[in-house]
C-alpha cells in the first residue's frame, strides 16, 4: 500500500514539478521583459496563483470547474479515469509556477545589466538575448532555490488526499485506520519522505556543482 501511494506521490509531483518549470520560466521571462502588456500578465499570473491557498485551489479545480464549463465537458472531467490526480497535478503545477516565476524574475534581476546590452549590441534579438545569455546563467544561480520548490512540491503532494488521491499520505491514513497501527504506518511513511526529498537534494547538489561557472558561482560545497 505505501509502495502504491509512493507511486502517486511521485506521478504528482514529477508532473506538477515540469508544468511549474515551464510556466514558472515563461511568465518569469514575461515579467522581466521591457514592454508592459507582458509584465503585466505576468504580475496577475503571479499573483493570483501565490495569494491563493494550495488546499483551495485544489477544491476549486476539483469541484468547482466542472460546474463552470458547459455540462458535457463538467460530466466528463468528473467521470475521467484518475481525475484526483490530474487535477492535484494540475492545483499544484500552477500553484509552484507562481513561485518558480519569481524566481528566475530575481535570477535575470540579478545579472549584471552589461549581459543583456552586450547581447543587444552583438545583433541578437530578444529571445536570443534571454536564451542563449541570460537564462543560461540565470538556471545557475537559481538552483538551490529551486531544488527547495521541488522538495515543496513533493511535501506539497500531500495536500491531495482531500480530493480523493491515494498518495503516500493517504495511504498511510488508510492503513491505520484499517489495521491501528497508527505509529508504524506514519513512521514509515515518514521514512519514505525523508528517503525521497534525500535523494532529491543530493541529486540537485551535484548538478548544482556540475553547472557551476568558475570564478563566477562558486558551489555550495567544495
Amino acid at each position: 500500500m505505501l509502495l502504491s501511494g509512493l507511486f502517486w506521490t511521485l506521478a504528482t509531483s514529477l508532473v506538477a514539478w515540469i508544468m511549474a518549470l515551464v510556466l514558472g520560466v515563461v511568465v518569469g521571462v514575461m515579467r522581466t521583459m521591457p514592454y508592459r502588456i507582458p509584465a503585466a500578465i505576468g504580475y496577475v499570473y503571479v499573483e493570483l496563483f501565490r495569494n491563493i491557498p494550495l488546499l483551495v485551489q485544489m477544491f476549486l479545480w476539483f469541484f468547482v470547474m466542472p460546474e463552470l464549463v458547459p455540462a458535457e465537458l463538467g460530466r466528463w472531467l468528473k467521470q475521467m479515469p484518475n481525475a484526483p490526480f490530474f487535477n492535484a497535478a494540475l492545483s499544484l503545477g500552477f500553484f509552484t509556477s507562481a513561485r518558480v516565476a519569481e524566481q528566475v524574475r530575481a535570477g535575470v534581476e540579478a545579472l549584471p545589466r552589461g549581459q543583456r546590452m552586450a547581447g543587444t549590441a552583438l545583433g541578437l534579438t530578444l529571445a536570443q538575448v534571454y536564451g542563449y545569455v541570460l537564462l543560461p546563467m540565470v538556471f545557475r544561480i537559481i538552483l538551490p532555490p529551486l531544488t527547495s520548490e521541488f522538495l515543496n512540491c513533493i511535501k506539497n503532494s500531500s495536500v491531495a488526499l482531500t480530493i480523493g488521491l491515494m498518495e503516500l499520505t493517504a495511504r498511510a491514513r488508510s492503513m491505520q485506520e484499517f489495521s491501528f497501527q497508527v505509529f508504524e504506518a506514519f513512521t514509515a511513511a515518514t521514512l519514505l519522505y525523508v528517503v525521497l526529498n534525500l535523494v532529491v537534494t543530493f541529486g540537485m547538489r551535484w548538478l548544482e556543482k556540475s553547472v557551476a561557472v568558475p570564478g563566477y558561482i562558486g558551489s555550495s560545497r567544495a
